[in-house]
């Protein structure tokens, strides 16, 4: 086992202040800090304390993809690590953005290449030709659009803010209330046309009237809903991505809870901090509210138009409430939180064990945690992390102070 040294993503909707402050570096930084990539994808990968110098972890399993991933991971994934883990620090809204399923990310990845698009092109779609299902997993409340909301629920909304344009909208999508009638209102929409500025600024100014209504403070039914459009509104007064917000589930996840977004499923971080897992690509196709590269065309191959609720993931406990599993259909990967905790009358909650096998990083996210194996041992604090190769002896994981909280990533079974 080794400490890992993640690659820092800076992005203009990151934070200033929680990359530094979990890491342990000063803070505010100078420059807005958005994500910790720990992983071994091509584009950013991590560092691997070896032999007193880092080294590319993507390096470090090309030379032994054997030693480092198990010989039927490797057989599988062609040698590949094939998950990748963030932590994300969302000061402002990602873009409106979805991810391509793996028969489209290898399609688009070859035209691509075909046509002479640099990899590093702004205007490049596929970065690589896997696709990306992803989990993220809250530390702070965290807030999100994540897939097409319920037609009755967006009928309603869509009625509520009182504007003539949207009602037409609306009677149209009652209409046809399938995926096929949201297909239809998102193309309109994202596609626009000379009323689109004007329409954009209504719905704004509904949702002011709207939120300003609601009576001795209580909350309204869509209250979320429109503070999401107003604020968007006011970051892109003239980006179809406010209204394309109104058809989107609007999610909040508390610390621990999860959200699965699998291919297709259009979505935006709005705010928060949280750990995500994800499979081993950076391919990302965007919609709107964003100055970066938009292909309205190529995301419409790839969405996934069903309308519907965006269940949270609940991790599955151990029952001695130290390990806590997320669920999900991938094969890529895995995701386990451990509670580790001194204080604890259950002896069994101060300590957990990887039994050897499986390539894992190991992330502390809170407090310090000791890593033990055989006469090894490596301490983590908060925002620090280890790479486990699958040839690694069983590893136990102790609280170093009163209690750790840990993320362990792996390979999934299937």
């Amino acid at each position: 086992m080794r400490r890992l040294h993640g690659a820092i993503r800076s992005y203009a909707w990151g934070s200033h202040t929680v990359l530094a402050e979990l890491t342990g570096r000063p803070s505010p930084s100078g420059r807005p800090e958005a994500e910790l990539w720990l992983g071994a994808h091509p584009a950013d990968p991590a560092r691997v304390d070896v032999a007193g110098s880092g080294e590319s972890l993507l390096d470090v399993i090309s030379a032994d993809p054997l030693g480092q991933l198990g010989e039927t991971n490797a057989s599988r994934f062609g040698g590949r690590l094939p998950f990748l883990l963030k932590v994300l620090a969302a000061e402002e809204p990602l873009s409106l953005q979805a991810h391509p399923n793996s028969m489209q990310a290898r399609e688009g990845f070859e035209r691509e290449n075909a046509d002479g698009v640099p990899l590093d092109s702004p205007a490049r779609n596929y970065k690589d030709d896997n696709h990306k299902p992803e989990l993220v997993v809250a530390l702070t409340k965290f807030e999100a659009l994540a897939g097409f909301r319920d037609v009755r629920r967006t009928v309603g909304l869509l009625r509520a803010l009182g504007v003539a344009e949207l009602d037409r909208c609306a009677e149209l999508l009652a209409a046809q209330a399938n995926s096929s009638g949201v297909r239809a209102l998102f193309t309109q929409w994202i596609t626009g046309d000379e009323h689109s500025a004007t329409l954009i600024g209504g719905v704004v100014e509904a949702c002011q009237r709207y939120l300003c209504a609601e009576p001795d403070g209580v909350a309204g039914e869509f209250a979320a809903e429109a503070q999401t459009a107003l604020e968007l509104g006011s970051r892109y007064p003239s980006d179809p991505g406010v209204l394309i917000s109104l058809l989107l589930n609007r999610i909040t996840l508390e610390p621990g809870e999860g959200l699965f977004l699998a291919a297709g499923n259009l979505h935006a971080y709005l705010r928060g901090a949280a750990v995500e897992i994800m499979a081993n690509s950076d391919n990302v196709l965007r919609g709107g509210l964003t100055p970066k590269h938009v292909d309205v065309p190529e995301l419409l191959k790839v969405l996934d138009f069903r309308p519907g609720s965006m269940p949270v993931v609940s991790a599955d406990s151990d029952g001695r409430d130290n390990k806590h599993v997320y669920r999900t259909p991938e094969t890529e990967f895995a995701l386990t939180r451990l509670h580790l905790d001194t204080s604890r009358n259950c002896a069994s909650s101060s300590a957990a064990t990887l039994a050897a096998g499986n390539p894992r990083i190991v992330l502390c996210t809170a407090g310090s945690t000791v890593l033990l194996s055989h006469c090894d041992s490596l301490e983590l604090g908060a925002g620090h992390a280890a790479w486990l190769p699958a040839s690694n002896p069983a590893v136990t994981l102790a609280p170093a102070q009163q209690h750790a909280q840990v993320f362990v990533a792996t390979i999934g079974s299937g």
